[in-house]
């Protein structure tokens, strides 16, 4: 284990992770992705990429209202339009980001305000022109119509730029893996707090909830979504929590995605409450054996395509194709958001294969369906690709089954863990109880 783990504050007698050159080296690495590129600059929408070059962030709230850009001009510094307010705090206490660069505009808010994109545009132009970039591609990642026909019409040639920031975003600094793994701990602590909590009657926004608070309290940025399945709803995968109460014998699995400094989660466990049924078990090791047999195959050089090929066809696990199965049997980069490069599918990995490189971050994730036809298990790790195969951060044990609530006894002791809920007959201990009681009572009758 060669990661370090630290507070989630900074102090002065430890070097934990360098804000500064966290922001110096995101900045050089997409300068130096666009100069080797033929594009002229990027113009930036996306929350995730404006924070990735320039450093800014103005709150959750305004991820998805398209309203604040960054130009980052070939060979030189980024520009940033902001609220008005939110430039003027920038100018304050950016100073990275210079005050001459931090400027007030907004663009069209989705639609709502109108007479914005001829001014997005006309700001552009005006940009490119002092700079002899007028007739250089311009990489967009992220763009609403109305400014891509107004850009159109001042003479900007616009083209992708999300694929040149994907993968400038792809290889994670040194500061980033020490964020990323700082959120994974936050996340292994709301884990435990939610084991000990899963009990009947406990409902699935309960564990919304109190995944919440405890992120929150931790020091957590934001939290995008707790998914929190259980029961009957396992199988098929609903990506939904509902008020559903959790009852004895249920399956119980989460996703909690949250972010630290902007740095992402994506983070699945699997518990049973009380006992778990045999079909929940073996769908546990099944799901289990994927992922570790993916697990143990990352290490530099190999590519996508061949972790993949060890996940199971859609059609075995009760799906007609990949299409149908997507994001069960998964891997995803994890940085400013969820879902980055690099991607692991058998529905686009072979035709599309990448090449695994130290210094990426990545979960793999896998799900399996019961054969009793409603329970399900699901199990995510998040990695770090290292000089020689992969090292976990995400650390509430998943290698075998949780219960939770159980310990209940009867007057022959403890409750199994494995144990149905359809009838007695079904259960080992009260099973064999119910033999020997017949064969005392004939006993007796004889």
């Amino acid at each position: 284990m060669s990661l370090r783990t630290y507070g989630t504050m900074q102090v002065d007698w430890e070097q934990r992770a360098d804000m500064d050159r966290l922001r110096r080296e995101r900045l050089a690495r997409a300068k130096e992705r666009l100069a080797r590129s033929d594009l002229g600059a990027l113009l930036l929408f996306d929350m995730a990429n404006i924070r990735y070059v320039t450093a800014t962030h103005i709150g959750t709230w305004a991820m998805d209202k398209l309203i604040r850009f960054c130009l980052l001009p070939r060979d030189d510094e980024p520009i940033m339009w902001d609220f008005g307010s939110a430039a003027r705090h920038h100018k304050l206490y950016n100073p990275w980001l210079g005050e001459e660069r931090s400027r007030a505009g907004i663009s069209t808010l989705r639609g709502a305000v109108e007479g914005r994109a001829e001014s997005v545009a006309e700001k552009i132009r005006h940009e490119l022109e002092l700079r002899g970039l007028l007739g250089e591609p311009v990489g967009i990642d992220v763009v609403e119509l109305p400014v891509l026909f107004a850009l159109q019409q001042e003479g900007v040639q616009v083209v992708d730029g999300q694929a040149l920031m994907q993968d400038v975003r792809k290889l994670k600094t040194e500061d980033e893996i020490t964020l990323l793994n700082t959120a994974c701990a936050m996340v292994d602590a709301a884990y435990d707090e939610l084991y000990r909590a899963l009990r009947p009657g406990f409902r699935e926004n309960d564990c919304v909830a109190l995944v919440n608070k405890v992120l929150f309290e931790l020091g957590s940025e934001h939290v995008e979504g707790v998914n929190a399945i259980s029961g009957e709803r396992c199988s098929p995968h609903p990506h939904v929590f509902t008020d559903r109460m959790l009852r004895p014998g249920d399956p119980a699995y989460f996703d909690i995605l949250h972010a630290y400094n902007g740095y992402r989660t994506c983070y699945y466990r699997t518990f049973a409450v009380g006992s778990a049924s045999r079909a929940l078990v073996d769908s546990y090791k099944r799901c289990r054996d994927v992922l570790d047999q993916a697990i143990a195959a990352v290490r530099p050089g190999v590519t996508t395509a061949e972790v993949v090929e060890l996940f199971p066809r859609a059609e075995e696990f009760g799906f007609p194709d990949e299409e149908a199965a997507f994001a069960l049997q998964y891997g995803h980069g994890v940085g400013l958001s969820i879902w980055e490069k690099p991607i692991f599918s058998r529905l686009v990995s072979f035709d599309h294969p990448e090449t695994i490189e130290e210094g990426m971050v990545f979960a793999l994730e896998t799900f399996w369906p019961s054969t009793d036809g409603w329970s399900a298990a699901r199990i995510e790790e998040q990695l770090v690709v290292t000089a020689t195969g992969a090292e976990v951060i995400t650390r509430f044990p998943a290698e075998k089954l949780l219960i939770t609530a159980g310990g209940q006894y009867t007057v022959g002791g403890p409750l199994p863990g494995v144990r149905e809920v359809t009838s007695n007959l079904n259960n080992p201990r009260v099973a064999d109880a119910v033999v020997d009681s017949a064969r005392i009572e004939g006993t007796h009758a004889g």
